[in-house]
């Protein structure tokens, strides 16, 4: 198929599942179109069952290209999902918030890694199934991260502080490049090659590092140009080549592509915004990467409800392990903020209430199933993709459809000082 017809295909099936949404179930449009595409999923699975000389299964793979979605997602529209996420940030609150932001999407991502990991190995064992440690660290490194798709598309309708807004989108931006060098270690370990903690270690520095330099350059070049200007479609099209270019160049450079287009987001979002923008071009610019948001969240969440299709005939101890991992995962990510924050607001009367909006509103999502995807050729690789999905397809319907009422029971202000 070629690229205009797979971008044809995606788009009227996103057209056509978010009319059902907005007609029959009526749910937030992100939400709704993972949903509808489940219940898609399932009707050809089910048809599969009783015409298997129709490989439906196989032919719809095939046009959506599921098997695509690594290459697609973090070679391809992530930057401008980020890019346009960073727009949406209040960078002053985020500044304020910098240390929790830092420590949550860096030894948070670690604590997370582990603990997961050997809670994924012990129910393994509890079901007779001896899956090797640095398998399940790889699945803990994989589900380590927020997904800032997933957590942007709901934390502008849930009614949170500015505060903690600023740190659920800090975290969920910056804490990408830590876990995927996390997930390449672990990974590298898994296949026998064992990375000595020198060589993580540098590798961190690199991607975090080198990510943070070309960002920076890319983003201060993009804002003195943008400055000698007063022309709104030109302005908006350098922004479209910040977002790409600055990926591009991080990820040819060995660095993190993700944290490059986030701190020239973030350089563009606040200072390029106040200083080298009239207010005209600020308008069409925020409304022209709200349209791109809104347009790439649909087909990627699309894609993410079509992923079952992906999913192999699972062993029962599979799907025990998928059920556990659920409330592994939502345990893991308190233990994460306790373990790394909670020091830092000792005195705060509203720490509680923000640590259970913090732990329900981690969102996994499409990078997770990404990195599950990108695994090459295992015996374990099927089960690491069918619970990274369960827990994904989890957090994405459940969480994100009772974010918002967790947030009204909590009844706190000022949650993150």
């Amino acid at each position: 198929m070629s690229p205009l017809s797979f971008i044809a295909v995606l788009l009227c099936l996103a057209s056509t599942f978010g009319l059902l949404n907005r007609m029959l179930l009526r749910l937030p449009g992100t939400i709704g179109l993972t949903v509808v595409a489940l219940i898609a999923s399932l009707v050809v699975i089910a048809l599969g069952a009783l015409f298997p000389a129709l490989n439906l299964r196989l032919a719809l793979q095939d046009i959506l290209g599921v098997r695509e979605l690594p290459e697609t997602l973090l070679n391809g529209v992530l930057c401008f999902l980020l890019f346009a996420g960073t727009l949406q940030v209040d960078v002053s609150a985020l500044w304020s918030r910098k240390i929790t932001v830092f420590l949550l999407a860096t030894a948070g991502v670690v604590i997370a890694t582990v603990l997961f990991g050997v809670g994924i190995y012990f129910a393994f064992a509890l079901t007779g199934v001896q899956m090797p440690l640095s398998w399940a660290l790889v699945l803990g490194a994989i589900l380590a991260p927020t997904d800032p798709v997933a957590v942007g598309s709901i934390l502008s309708r849930v009614g949170l502080s500015k505060h903690l807004q600023a740190v659920m989108a800090g975290e969920s931006l910056f804490n990408d490049g830590v876990a995927v060098v996390l997930f390449q270690a672990t990974l590298a370990y898994a296949v026998g090659k064992h990375p000595t903690f020198g060589s993580i270690g540098l590798d961190f520095l690199r991607e975090m590092g080198g990510g943070l330099i070309v960002g920076a350059a890319t983003g201060w070049i993009g804002y003195l140009a943008m400055k000698r200007i007063d022309d709104y479609p030109l302005e908006i099209t350098m922004s479209l080549a910040l977002a790409s270019g600055s990926y591009v160049l991080a990820s040819s450079l060995g660095a993190s592509g993700p944290i490059a287009v986030v701190l020239a987001g973030l350089l563009i979002g606040s200072r390029g915004r106040r200083e080298a923008m009239s207010e005209k071009t600020c308008r069409n610019l925020a409304l022209f990467w709200s349209v791109v948001d809104e347009i790439l969240n649909s087909l990627l969440f699309l894609l993410i409800g079509f992923e079952m299709l992906g999913l192999a005939r699972l062993e029962r101890s599979t799907l025990v392990v998928m059920a556990l991992a659920i409330p592994l995962s939502l345990l893991v990510r308190a233990a994460s903020i306790v373990g790394t924050a909670l020091w830092l607001h000792a005195r705060n009367p509203n720490r509680w209430p923000a640590i259970a909006v913090l732990t329900w509103g981690g969102l996994r999502g499409a990078i997770s199933v990404a990195l599950a995807l990108s695994i090459g050729s295992s015996e374990w690789k099927s089960g690491l993709l069918a619970i990274c999905y369960a827990v994904v397809v989890f957090s994405i319907v459940v969480q994100g459809l009772t974010l918002e009422r967790v947030v009204r029971l909590s009844r706190f202000k000022d949650q993150v000082r």
